[in-house]
């Protein structure tokens, strides 16, 4: 009773209180697992990879976009749905061990409100309750849930003062990211992902604001990032944007961070409508930061406004509104800024996007 008590208790901590707890012979005396590794040269295939890759450490399905309410007044939104293999219980037969754990994710950035409104739900996968499956995309935790029906992807959120009910149909294949989905995150060899993404997603569907539904459309993208060490050592964060360019194109790019904020790998796929992608080197990657705000309630100084340089190319990122912390201490243990950005080059806006920024309170913990 008491070894089923301590696990229990584990499901329900933050993830990286749960790995922490890897190492405590009384908790869970088995051998350290060993996490499938991400190896270059593997062949991302489909629909299989759409699907859940359960020996790796850690998951997400991590979608964001921009919409318009009936009256054209904007919103952002974003739904993440992280799987992590936590190390615990592996070799205990109980249907409640730990093994795998659903955490998620979901806001809304209303400029009307000024902040985010957000929420998060966090499950092991037990008795219907969180789960997931192999072979194309299905993820849920409690009523949310983010799933493939037919050529279209559903986001179903309930969430406190909030809702939504999202169709997103992606325009074409999958987008690979870095050398044919094999993602660098650092110098070093283990230190990667396999990562793909869906640009210029169309949406369509429902939002619920303090009670009231009303209909909403407006463009998405979709993340798909699987790995076993996606940290590279001394990294305390990372800048990552998606955005989809006014003229189909699409745009990925994401710096990791040192204690000191300096950059120490940096990278970004741009892929033309129409056209094929091309994968960018860490020098031809450069994040210069513009404009900060400091959080009231946390005290964290987020740079809210950035200049990216893209090859030969410059982008201007300005914030739909400066508060868009979210702090997801209940479930991931992380506070981080995660929002909508317009996006101009040489004074002209070209496209709408997300921004996450990740470790500029504490270090960021993945997995």
């Amino acid at each position: 009773m008491h070894r089923r008590t301590c696990l229990l208790a584990l499901a329900s901590l933050p993830v990286w209180r749960i790995a922490a707890a890897q190492s405590d012979p009384e908790l869970d005396p088995a051998p350290p697992v060993v996490f499938d590794p991400v190896l270059p040269g593997r062949t991302l295939t489909f629909p299989a990879d759409h699907g859940a890759h359960p020996g790796f450490r850690t998951e997400w399905w991590y979608a964001t976009g921009w919409l318009a309410l009936p009256d054209g007044s904007p919103l952002g939104f974003q739904t993440t749905f992280f799987r992590v293999r936590s190390g615990l219980g592996e070799q205990n037969p109980s249907t409640f061990a730990p093994r795998q754990l659903i955490l998620a994710h979901a806001a809304i950035a209303d400029p009307r409100l000024g902040r985010l409104r957000h929420d998060e739900r966090a499950a092991r996968v037990a008795l219907g309750r969180a789960g997931f499956e192999s072979g194309h995309t299905k993820v849920w935790v409690g009523d949310w849930r983010f799933e493939q029906v037919d050529d279209r992807y559903q986001a179903e959120v309930r969430g406190e003062g909030f809702g939504y009910s999202l169709s997103l149909v992606p325009d074409g294949p999958p987008l690979l990211n870095g050398a044919a989905g094999f993602s660098a995150k650092g110098p070093g060899p283990r230190d990667a992902s396999y990562y793909y993404s869906r640009p210029q997603l169309k949406v369509n569907g429902t939002v619920t604001l303090d009670g009231r539904v009303q209909a909403v459309t407006g463009l998405a993208w979709l993340d798909h990032e699987w790995s076993s060490e996606y940290l590279p050592q001394g990294a305390k964060g990372w800048d990552w944007i998606g955005v989809n360019l006014n003229d189909g194109s699409a745009l990925m790019a994401f710096r990791m961070r040192g204690t000191d904020g300096a950059p120490i790998w940096s990278a970004a796929t741009l892929k033309p409508a129409g056209g094929v992608a091309r994968a960018l080197a860490p020098d031809a990657v450069a994040f210069e930061q513009l404009r900060h705000w400091r959080s009231p309630r946390t005290g964290i100084d987020y740079p809210v406004e950035w200049r990216v340089r893209i090859g030969e190319r410059r982008f201007l990122l300005q914030p739909l509104m400066d508060d868009q912390e979210l702090d997801s201490r209940r479930s991931t243990g992380a506070v981080y800024w995660e929002g909508a950005v317009r996006v101009t080059e040489n004074g002209r806006e070209v496209g709408r996007g997300y921004l996450e920024m990740t470790g500029y309170g504490e270090k960021i913990r993945v997995g």
